[in-house]
């Protein structure tokens, strides 16, 4: 066998293998086979856009629709502020702004973030994120895995659109979906 030959070989492998896992993931998750669609602007993948905390949130890709790898939320918010400090165990989180200004904590780092930043929050790290400009923002908020925020954002909506971030959220809530509650919001 000549030296090129051999070289070729092993990443001729791992690419067989790496095909033959994507086929086996695909054919234990039948879910994410061919299932294209379509949302417009302010449309909820399960037409319940969820009030919470001064926004407004959208699902744009249910942790349904990806076998439980990510969900999207779509949301606007037309106050300033944001969640307390959390920590999520197992998900990673990542902003992307389209309008307005917002300030992400991360760890110890402050990003100003404006449109078209973003910023990602890896799971295990505490961070929270405000908006600080006037007028309404928007940002998609990706977490992957999905896990259970479908689940927290319906029931921090049956708390009601009056509750505030600083209080009147149970702690319990956070800990059922995987987070923990570490501090305050941001200060503005």
């Amino acid at each position: 066998m000549k030296r090129r030959d051999f070289l070729r070989l092993p990443a001729a492998a791992i690419a067989l293998t790496s095909l033959a896992r994507a086929a086996d993931s695909l054919a234990a998750n039948p879910a994410r086979a061919g299932r294209g669609f379509r949302l417009g602007a302010h449309q909820d993948r399960n037409d319940d856009a969820l009030a919470i905390m001064g926004g407004r949130f959208d699902l744009k890709v249910s942790a349904q629709d990806t076998g439980g790898d990510l969900c999207i939320f779509d949301t606007t918010r037309s106050t300033k502020g944001g969640p307390p400090l959390h920590r999520h165990y197992t998900q990673d989180e990542w902003f992307y702004i389209i309008r307005g200004e917002f300030v992400a904590k991360v760890g110890d780092t402050m990003l100003q973030l404006g449109p078209g930043d973003s910023a990602f929050a890896p799971r295990q790290v505490p961070h929270t994120f405000a908006m600080t400009s006037a007028g309404e923002g928007q940002m998609l908020v990706l977490f992957q895995p999905a896990g259970l925020m479908e689940k927290f954002f319906h029931e921090m909506s049956r708390l009601g659109k009056e509750v505030s971030a600083s209080h009147g959220i149970p702690k319990s809530i956070w800990e059922e979906c995987g987070m923990e509650l570490l501090g305050p919001p941001l200060s503005l």
